[in-house]
């Protein structure tokens, strides 16, 4: 026995196997209550987004002394219905400030504690028609978890009692941060439930068998439970930043990918079981011959993942490590703990369609080895074709429309009530109450900085909170369009171009408007800086493992057409189906790294088995006997990790809905078309040039008359 062989023999050994589930059930027993406190380390305030060298972030830093960091203003508007606001409008809009001030908020795990700081108001519109009162909410560091249930109080008490035509919204930062907190709430226990329901049916109508999909499953419960131990240990103890998107796309990711890593090893096991008569033996060589595609396949995604690191914004940087981990865990998971539960179990587990010692393997007549037949009949007009219409649907990609997306419009289903109370403040207040426009200076400029602000058309009423500190001044401003409205960013760009001109006042302007500025510059930054680096990993990990250099190129600008046509067709989607405004500066970003890596693993699943029988039977057959042999999982897999990410769908904002609706189409797209049809075809067609300048790219264009029209079977 080899070393190699020795060394995929050891999850599923005849004593070793046991030894290998023991431990796996050591670690989730010890994972498990870290597990469920993930959620106690997530960071999901405006601070841990930010971008660290950008001027949002400087003067953020510089306004700490003169304004609590942890405080979002939370806006009450009354509007009385057709007329001007009565006296006693104003009576109860005065009682409700006095009980605002005893609201408390409870995060998960936490006993209700008090969170009003300050309340401001109630003032009454020039128009006399609204009433408005800003609440100052102190959060600390549990973000949305304590505005949710701190805004739904305040919202209990401004529409209790109210006098007739009096309505009452919660909106600003605070009203909109609490519904966002009341959307994610409960969401990573019905993201679980919905995956793992598609995950079932998938495996269900995969295998036909009632038990053999409990296995991909229990393994990759084993795996999320442990990866989010391990991110939990790296959050509390070694400074890892973890949001909440990053938590439930941890989720999706680990059953995803897990799922495809045991697809591939259970259909390679079936075949092998048919080869020989021990399963331990059967197992060792699947795990040899499989086991380096599903490694790399695994490293390929992590160290893409990983790759984020080098972002500038925050957010999308701690993506990077939360997402490896998962990858990684769940990859172990598949390659050990998997073997050693299915040699323990045995051959029935298959039931009813055991594979039998000598029976024949149903792939070599099935679906895709007649795909492969009529592939072959013209591989240059199939890849041709289909690089046409690919390039066709890439088109959409004009229409997609990126950048800061207004808060009124994050929402994919239904209207919150901060969105409909942010409609009542524009019309009676200035747009961009309850979010200011922040300017700090050296204290000796203060003046001059005071003065070209105030001139900047789009910010009334500038004026110094407060003495200066430390030499700084702080000024705050009001923005007369909505906060979050491109608008308000065109403002804060002249604000600041106005205010820089001041000699030595080290003037920086930040704010919410300001931040969400910072972000998607800084986004925009991410955006090409990451991809080049996430093609060449893909390209040189492609390259290590084939051994070549032509097949790589081609793989990988395959993969990048599926992308553009993925994002070109949801483009279209977003604009006239669903009907969004626009999708995020970094949403291009997250679905090229997903699509990218994860299509990335479905070339490693097929370019690896045309490589293992282009040495038996010459790159044209290999080419079909490897389609043969790896289209049904691959079109399985690819099922599998669309149906987790389109669990996102039921998370009703149009981020969400978008990154789960794009990664789940291009997933199929990629499955079902590129990787089957457009690389088989390339495959055909290029020969074994792909392989260039190994030893088999040297092999004879064509072995022999008519093998181009040969079956898999022959």
């Amino acid at each position: 026995m080899t070393g190699a062989n020795r060394i995929s023999a050891l999850p599923c050994g005849r004593w070793s196997k046991w030894v290998v589930i023991l431990v796996w059930v050591v670690i989730v027993v010890v994972a498990a209550p870290m597990a469920g406190k993930l959620v106690h380390v997530q960071k999901n305030d405006a601070s841990s987004w930010l971008p660290k060298r950008a001027e949002s972030t400087e003067a953020y830093n510089l306004s700490r002394p003169f304004v609590p960091s942890d405080e979002y203003p939370a806006v009450i508007v009354y509007e009385r219905d057709g007329g001007a606001v009565t006296t006693a409008d104003r009576a109860k809009a005065a009682a409700d400030a006095v009980a605002l001030k005893s609201v408390t908020g409870k995060s998960k795990g936490e006993a209700r504690r008090g969170i009003v700081s300050t309340v401001q108001g109630p003032v009454v519109s020039k128009d006399g028609r609204a009433l408005q009162t800003i609440v100052n909410v102190k959060v600390g560091s549990s973000g949305w978890d304590l505005l949710g249930t701190g805004v739904k109080d305040f919202r209990k008490i401004t529409r209790n009692g109210n006098p007739p035509g009096l309505s009452a919204h919660v909106t600003g930062p605070a009203g909109y941060g609490g519904d966002f907190g009341n959307v994610f709430s409960g969401f990573d226990k019905t993201l679980l439930l919905i995956t793992a329901a598609i995950v079932i049916l998938i495996l269900l109508l995969t295998y036909r068998s009632p038990l053999l999909w409990m296995l991909p499953l229990i393994c990759v419960f084993f795996a999320l439970e442990t990866a989010q131990g391990v991110v939990y240990l790296l959050a509390r103890h070694a400074g890892l930043t973890v949001n909440g998107q990053a938590a439930f796309i941890l989720t999706v990711l680990v059953f995803g990918a897990g799922t495809d890593y045991a697809l591939l090893l259970i259909a390679r096991y079936r075949e092998e079981l048919r080869r020989h008569r021990d399963r331990h033996e059967a197992m060792a060589i699947a795990l040899h011959r499989a086991g380096p595609a599903i490694v790399a396949s695994g490293t390929t995604v992590a160290i893409s993942m990983l790759v984020l690191l080098v972002a500038e914004l925050n957010s999308t940087k701690s993506m990077g490590p939360v997402m490896a981990i998962g990858v990684a865990v769940a990859l172990l998971a598949e390659v050990t703990l998997l073997p050693a539960i299915l040699v323990a179990l045995g051959r029935w587990v298959f039931w009813p369609r055991r594979p039998g010692y000598g029976t024949t393997e149903p792939a070599e007549h099935g679906l895709w080895a007649r795909a492969g037949t009529w592939i072959a009949v013209r591989p240059r007009v199939t890849w041709l074709g289909t690089a046409i219409v690919l390039g066709a649907l890439s088109a959409g990609l004009f229409t997609l429309h990126t950048g800061p997306v207004a808060n009124k419009d994050a929402f994919s289903a239904g209207k919150p009530d901060s969105v409909t109370g942010e409609e009542v403040l524009t019309r009676h207040f200035p747009a961009g109450t309850g979010s200011p426009v922040v300017i700090v200076s050296n204290a000796a400029q203060q003046p001059q900085v005071q003065a070209a602000a105030s001139g900047v058309p789009g910010i009334v009423g500038v004026h110094q909170v407060g003495p200066s500190k430390g030499g700084v001044a702080y000024m705050e401003g009001t923005l007369t369009a909505p906060a979050d409205s491109g608008a308000a960013f065109r403002t804060v760009k002249d604000a600041r171009t106005a205010v820089h001109r001041v000699p030595d006042a080290a003037a920086k302007v930040g704010g919410g408007s300001a931040f969400n500025l910072d972000v998607n510059t800084a986004s925009r930054h991410d955006q090409w800086l990451v991809i080049p680096i996430v093609l060449g990993v893909v390209v040189v990990i492609l390259g290590l493992l084939l051994r070549a250099v032509v097949a790589p190129v081609v793989l990988v600008l395959t993969v990048v057409l599926s992308y553009a046509a993925a994002l070109g067709v949801s483009a279209l989607m977003f604009k006239h189906v669903f009907g969004f405004a626009g999708v995020d500066q970094s949403f291009p970003l997250w679905t090229f790294v997903f699509l990218v890596a994860l299509g990335t693993d479905y070339n490693i699943f097929l370019m690896t088995r045309v490589h293992e029988e282009a040495k038996r039977h010459g790159t044209r057959r290999g080419a079909l006997i490897g389609l043969a042999a790896t289209g049904g999982v691959i079109t399985s897999a690819g099922a599998v990790l669309a149906g987790t990410f389109a669990a996102l769908g039921s998370l009703p904002l149009v981020f969400v809905t978008a990154l789960g609706f794009t990664v789940a189409f291009g997933v199929l797209l990629d499955t079902f078309v590129v990787r089957s049809v457009l690389v088989t075809a390339l495959n055909l067609d290029v020969g074994a040039r792909l392989w260039w300048p190994s030893r088999l790219g040297r092999e004879p264009a064509v072995t022999s008359p008519g093998e181009r029209e040969r079956s898999p079977a022959g």
